[in-house]
């Protein structure tokens, strides 16, 4: 795995910690209702869910590799598919930017770090972000495993880092977030980001050997 893999999976997995979606509205409404200690219990305790998703992606697709290199391969173009198809669904949802609202939470508790661990893992997006994400950024000829525990470590840096500025922004990064004419350049930058990436990465699969 190259520094350029490295950089290209920080700049995918800190782009999808941006979004406001559950987890991070989770941790943001813990430190704004609860302060900021219960908001970094909870994204500790997404951590942990996380790492449960983790360890299930090393097991299986390690031996998915080992025993079916094609099917590797296919798995990884589907994750590009699914990146440039996310870059377009949010290109496209620039143009409603502000028709609908940010994902609805589960009722905050004074539970954070508990509450965390269930987020985390009671997300759907989190099994798609491992079965879907995660192959193209993976050698299948290199030990799969080894990979999965660096890519895993660089999500959990960009998830901390991440994680940390909803918690010091608070009701203000809400109520930016909340506003129609930023979320239309939020969508389209991220959208072109994930569009740009899946074209990379599919030319680097394309140009290797099966």
């Amino acid at each position: 795995m190259g520094l350029e893999t490295l950089l290209a999976f920080l700049l995918v997995t800190a782009t999808t910690s941006i979004v406001p979606g559950p987890s991070m509205i989770f941790v943001m409404s813990q430190a704004i209702w609860r302060g900021p200690r219960s908001g970094w219990a909870a994204l500790m305790g997404m951590q942990i869910g996380y790492f449960v998703w983790w360890a299930f992606a090393a097991l299986g697709l390690g031996a998915l590799a080992a025993a079916y290199p094609l099917a590797f391969r296919l798995l990884a173009i589907a994750g590009v598919l699914y990146l440039a198809w996310l870059g377009v669904k949010a290109i496209r949802h620039s143009f409603h930017a502000g028709e609908d609202g940010v994902e609805p939470v589960r009722q905050v508790s004074g539970h954070a770090f508990r509450d965390g661990i269930a987020v985390a893992i009671g997300n759907p997006k989190s099994l798609v972000y491992m079965v879907a994400i995660i192959p193209p950024f993976v050698d299948p000829a290199k030990s799969v495993p080894l990979q999965i525990v660096v890519l895993a470590l660089v999500a959990l840096v960009a998830d901390l880092v991440i994680g940390w500025l909803y918690i010091a922004a608070g009701k203000r990064m809400a109520r930016f977030m909340e506003r129609a004419a930023a979320r239309v350049w939020i969508d389209r930058g991220i959208g072109t980001v994930f569009i740009l990436i899946a074209g990379l990465i599919l030319v680097d699969l394309m140009g290797t050997q099966v």
